[in-house]
């Protein structure tokens, strides 16, 4: 099982994608999987907001 990268590594990733789909070199296959990996990559990244997110609001409503 693949561990999931951190949000740093993710955002790198979708970069690397976004580059890629703005040059407009790639082929419709490598184009279908760019953007099914960058959608993937864009859930974990909305994912580790949310739970960083609930987090800090916890912490808060701790130190009230």
């Amino acid at each position: 099982m693949k561990k999931t990268e951190s949000y740093n590594e993710s955002i790198a990733k979708l970069r690397e994608i976004v580059s890629d789909i703005e040059s407009g070199e790639l082929d419709v296959d490598i184009l279908s999987e760019k953007v099914k990996e960058a959608s993937r990559l864009i859930k974990v990244c909305k994912d580790k907001l949310f739970k960083a997110d609930e987090e800090v609001k916890k912490i808060l409503e701790e130190l009230q």
